[in-house]
């Protein structure tokens, strides 16, 4: 009987153990996922934008599909607006942003990001016709990394009286508009928009002296504008503008970061990203 008791006890140690060691696992092997919710603004050319018949095509567009194909998921894609985009990833609206989103050191304070896909400069557009089509230092990059600061700094300040009383459109919430505030602050009148498209047509109005974006976004406006916009001044990149454009995620889905990030390896590797790169924005911007 002693025996029996000892023996029913044994198992049930056993059997606890097991359950355990199973449950641990599935906590170690964490969330899977077969489906992915992702979020573009499709108002930032070329990296995403809505066509006449109201789907979306760009850079990113592309690139999101080759990257689910890799990491052998369903993907659903959904337009939200740029400056709200981070919030609704934290309510649970979707489980991805894709939208040509810099990976800041602010930024990431509330929310994680994928190693970067693609990385480009910030820099200047106006009108051919403005005195400021000669800014100094025509594509220059200058990086706001730690190390190389004092450099940007003092392009800034060469800057500084040839911009200073200038009205500048900046799109909200963007790391442009974080670069203006930093570097810029107090020289010129600053103007906010919900998209890039907006701040754009207000350049051609006369209505801002310049506008700022990334490279390729403002490479593409100058290239659609039939000689009317150009691209003005330096290049800036790193520090406060973060390493690149990267995908945003919450904190709680350490899975999907990798997941991410090995599909973008993969994108690397093959060529995929200097091909898409190469054919929406005119260069090679893989990351280093």
């Amino acid at each position: 009987m002693l025996k029996t008791k000892l023996a029913a006890a044994a198992y049930a140690l056993c059997l606890a153990g097991a359950l355990s060691t199973s449950f641990n696992a599935a906590a170690e092997a964490g969330k899977t996922w077969s489906t992915v919710r992702i979020a573009t603004e499709g108002a930032y050319h070329p990296y995403n934008f809505t066509k006449p018949d109201g789907t979306l095509d760009g850079m990113e567009i592309e690139l999101y599909k080759v990257l689910c194909d890799n990491m052998k998921v369903k993907c659903e894609i959904m337009v939200q607006p740029f400056a709200s985009s981070i919030p609704a990833l934290n309510a649970g609206k979707f489980d991805a942003i894709i939208s040509g989103m810099s990976a800041t050191p602010k930024r990431r304070e509330v929310i994680d990001f994928s190693q970067p896909y693609t990385q480009a400069g910030q820099t200047f557009a106006v009108l051919k016709s403005s005195p400021l089509a000669s800014l100094p230092d025509l594509g220059t990059r200058f990086s706001l990394n730690e190390k190389d600061e004092a450099t940007a700094i003092a392009e800034v300040e060469k800057l500084r009286p040839l911009l200073k009383g200038k009205t500048i459109g900046v799109q909200s919430a963007s790391i442009a508009s974080t670069l203006l505030d930093k570097y810029f602050k107090g020289m010129m009148t600053v103007r906010e928009y919900k998209t890039m498209q907006e701040h754009d047509l207000d350049l051609k109005a006369g209505r801002v002296d310049l506008v700022i974006g990334s490279a390729p976004y403002m490479k593409n406006t100058a290239d659609k504008s039939n000689g009317e916009i150009v691209m003005a001044g330096p290049q800036f990149i790193g520090g406060i503008l973060g390493s690149g454009s990267s995908i945003g995620l919450r904190k709680s889905d350490p899975e999907l970061k990798a997941m991410f990030d090995k599909a973008i390896d993969q994108a690397k590797a093959d060529g995929t990203i200097k091909t898409l790169s190469e054919k929406w924005f005119g260069m090679d911007t893989t990351p280093l």
